[in-house]
C-alpha cells in the first residue's frame, strides 16, 4: 500500500487530518480520530492503525492498552486530500465502552464481534465451551451441524412462527461462522467473494451458486 504523506493537505487542519475508520469486512463505520504525518507513517509501517491524540498531544496506537488493535487493510484519500478513510479489521470492541463502534449504531457489527469470540475459543478447553467442543471435534462434525441447522431453518420458514424462524436462522449463522473459523475463512473473505460475484454477474450474486 502506497500513500504519499507529503501530498496530503496537512495545513488545512493545522497539521492533522480526520481519519474515518471503517470495518474492512462489513463496511460499518467504527470511529473517527485524527492522524498526523507521523501517525500515518507509523500506521503504514506497522500495519496497526495509529492516531494522534489531541488531548495528550502524542501518538497512540489503537489497542495499545486493551489489545483491541485495528489491523490496517487499506487507506483511501478523499478528493480534497484532507480526509482519510481507513479500512481496518478490529481485534475486538473498538469503543472504550466495550461496544463494536463509537456511534451506537445497530447494524451487523455484532457478527464481527462474534467472529472474534469464536476465534478466541479455538484451542481453548472444551470442558466449558460449546464452541470449543465444536472446533475440537473437527470439520466433519461442524459441517454436519451446519447441515442440520440449514434443514431446521427451511422447516421453520415453512411451518414455524416468525420467532422460531429467527431463532433457527441465528443458530445457522452461528454454526456457519464456526465452520468458517475451522476452515480459516473470515467474514471479510466471504464479503469480498460476494462483492466479486456481484460485480461479475448480471443477476447479482447468483454466479457460482450450485
Amino acid at each position: 500500500m502506497t500513500v504519499d504523506v507529503l501530498k496530503l493537505d496537512w495545513d488545512k487542519g493545522g497539521g492533522l487530518l480526520p481519519a474515518i475508520v471503517q470495518h474492512a469486512g462489513t463496511a460499518s463505520v467504527l470511529m473517527l480520530a485524527y492522524m498526523s504525518p507521523e501517525s500515518l507513517e507509523r500506521t503504514l509501517a506497522t500495519g496497526r492503525v495509529t492516531f494522534f491524540s489531541r488531548s495528550r498531544q502524542a501518538l497512540w496506537t489503537k489497542g495499545e492498552t486493551s489489545g483491541n488493535f485495528l489491523e490496517l487493510v487499506d487507506i483511501e484519500i478523499d478528493c480534497d486530500r484532507d480526509t482519510l478513510l481507513v479500512r481496518a479489521l478490529p481485534a475486538g470492541p473498538v469503543c472504550h465502552r466495550g461496544t463494536d463502534n463509537c456511534f451506537d449504531t445497530d447494524d451487523y457489527a455484532f457478527l464481527t464481534h462474534l467472529e472474534t469470540i469464536i476465534g478466541e475459543r479455538a484451542g481453548a478447553s472444551a470442558d466449558g465451551s460449546y464452541t470449543a467442543r465444536l472446533l475440537a471435534g473437527g470439520t466433519p462434525g461442524i459441517a454436519q451441524k451446519v447441515g442440520e441447522e440449514a434443514v431446521e431453518v427451511a422447516l421453520a420458514a415453512v411451518t414455524g412462527s416468525d420467532a422460531e424462524f429467527l431463532d433457527e436462522a441465528a443458530d445457522l449463522f452461528y454454526h456457519l461462522m464456526v465452520l468458517l473459523k475451522d476452515r480459516n475463512v473470515s467474514l471479510a473473505d466471504v464479503s469480498a467473494r460476494l462483492a466479486q460475484r456481484h460485480a461479475a454477474a448480471d443477476d447479482g450474486l447468483a454466479a457460482g451458486a450450485g
